[in-house]
C-alpha cells in the first residue's frame, strides 16, 4: 500500500518540481526583462536555497541563538545574516554556526544589538511597519521585493538581501523611508556579483 501511495504522489511531485525549476529560470531577469549582469544558474540557486535552509535549521536548533529573529539570504554560497541579537556573543556565534554549514563560502554578519526592552505594542507597530514596507515594495515596479528581507525593531528597519545595483538599493531605502512609522533604515543590501 505504501509503495502505491508513493507512486501516486510521485505522479504529482515530478511535474510540480519541474514547473518550479522552470519558474526559477525566470528569476535571473532584471526588472526591465533583460538578463541580470550577475546571473546564476538554476543549480546555484537551488544550492543557495539548500544552504539557506540548512543555516536556518542550524540556528533554530542552537541553544545560544534559537529565539532570535535572524533573516538569512544566500547568493553563490555567500550567506548574509541580518536582524537583532541580545548580545555580542549571539552575533559571533550565529556567524560561526552559519560558516560551519557545508557549501558556505563566506558569511556577512549584519546582525545588530537590540537596544532596550521591546513592548508588545512595539512588536505590533513593528509588524505593521514591516508589512507596509513589503507591500510598498511589491507595488513598486522598480523593486523585486522578494530579494529584500525586512526586519523592524522599535521603528528601526533593516533591509538585507541581494539587489541588482546600487540604484536599486538606494530606491529600496527610499521606499522603506516612505512608510509611516519608520524611524531609521539600516542598509544591509548587497549588490549581486
Amino acid at each position: 500500500m505504501s509503495y502505491l501511495l508513493h507512486a501516486k504522489s510521485m505522479k504529482y511531485i515530478v511535474p510540480l518540481l519541474s514547473a518550479s525549476l522552470l519558474a526559477l529560470a525566470g528569476c535571473n531577469k532584471a526588472p526591465d526583462g533583460t538578463a541580470s549582469n550577475a546571473s546564476t544558474t538554476i543549480g546555484v540557486e537551488i544550492d543557495d536555497s539548500v544552504i539557506t535552509t540548512k543555516v536556518k535549521t542550524a540556528l533554530m536548533s542552537d541553544d545560544i541563538v534559537k529565539g532570535m529573529d535572524v533573516k538569512i539570504e544566500t547568493r553563490k554560497g555567500e550567506v548574509l545574516l541580518s536582524g537583532f541579537a541580545d548580545n555580542q556573543a549571539q552575533i559571533d556565534h550565529s556567524a560561526a554556526v552559519a560558516m560551519a554549514i557545508e557549501g558556505v563560502k563566506k558569511v556577512d554578519n549584519k546582525l545588530t544589538l537590540k537596544e532596550g526592552k521591546q513592548t508588545v505594542g512595539n512588536k505590533i507597530d513593528d509588524s505593521v511597519i514591516t508589512a507596509g514596507i513589503k507591500t510598498a515594495m511589491l507595488q513598486d515596479t522598480q523593486m523585486k521585493s522578494m530579494d529584500v528581507a525586512v526586519v523592524t525593531r522599535k521603528g528601526e528597519v533593516q533591509l538585507s538581501g541581494f539587489v541588482d545595483s546600487e540604484l536599486q538599493a538606494a530606491h529600496a531605502i527610499e521606499v522603506a523611508k516612505s512608510v509611516s512609522g519608520v524611524q531609521s533604515v539600516i542598509n544591509n543590501l548587497k549588490v549581486k556579483n
